[in-house]
């Protein structure tokens, strides 16, 4: 019976594509860093936003859902610029601010590429690359936060965040093979992805600083992802099927981003 009702739900997602986006800017973000908590969730942020641009770029070359790519693209750029400014400042000299000095100097060169080009097949790989550039800088600074916190709990708020990462990648690399882009890689990056993102979700869930509320929302999360790996499962590439995986990552993303930030409040 649950599942009947799950895959009613999925259609109706998939005939009301982005109504639940609203702004399309569903962050919860501070002018500056508040803390070590909220270091890990806007470091871990930035890897996610390294994917979620790409696939925005991806939906753009192809028409899927092209306002809101657009939409997605511009307002994720202006928050990994803001981000990084913050990150940058709080960062403690060493490997930490030298390796933000490194993700400065990757993410131009990946902007460059996002905006200097109408998206096209031919520029598809390089997009590809730079934004595995950007997600390994910013996921080795994440974990530096982390050893910075010292507490169990901050795996917790990495682990959340990589979450949202996950949703972007898959997304990514979806809308990367639908438009016949390295697509054996494609593939194989999206397996990887799944495989990691299932037990994470398990992880989460059974930690004992999990409260009632953060439980709730992952109970949420379960659902949002039954809509995406079925959006992801799709056996005929279509218009249609790329706007399902469009429109279920970013609603698995805003679950997974309340999550992390439920978790970098119980760090402090």
């Amino acid at each position: 019976m649950r599942h009947t009702l799950q895959r009613r739900a999925f259609c109706s997602l998939t005939l009301a594509p982005l109504v639940s986006l609203g702004s399309l800017a569903p962050f919860t973000v501070h002018a500056q860093v508040a803390g070590i908590g909220d270091a890990i969730n806007k470091a871990g942020r930035q890897r996610m936003l390294s994917q979620r641009m790409g696939k925005a770029w991806f939906g753009l070359g192809q028409g899927i859902q092209a306002d809101s790519a657009r939409r997605v693209l511009d307002q994720s750029m202006a928050l990994f610029d803001r981000q990084l400014v913050e990150l940058k400042a709080f960062a403690p000299a060493g490997e930490t601010r030298d390796t933000y000095v490194q993700l400065e100097a990757a993410w131009s060169d990946y902007k460059t590429l996002l905006i200097g080009t109408t998206p096209s097949q031919e520029k598809a790989k390089q997009v590809l690359e730079q934004a595995g550039k950007v997600l390994a800088l910013a996921h080795k600074g994440t974990g530096l936060f982390e050893q910075q916190a010292g507490k169990p709990g901050a795996k917790l708020v990495n682990v959340a965040g990589r979450q949202r990462m996950l949703s972007q990648r898959m997304a990514q690399f979806y809308l990367a093979n639908s438009w016949n882009v390295e697509s054996a890689v494609s593939l194989r990056e999206i397996n990887k992805a799944r495989d990691e993102f299932v037990p994470a979700l398990e992880l989460l869930r059974n930690a004992p600083e999990a409260t009632p509320e953060i439980k709730q929302e992952l109970a949420l999360a379960d659902n949002q992802w039954f809509f995406f790996d079925n959006a992801l499962k799709a056996r005929v590439t279509s218009p249609k099927a790329a706007t399902d995986v469009f429109v279920s990552s970013e609603n698995l993303l805003q679950v997974m981003d309340r999550v992390t930030g439920m978790y970098a409040r119980v760090l402090g």
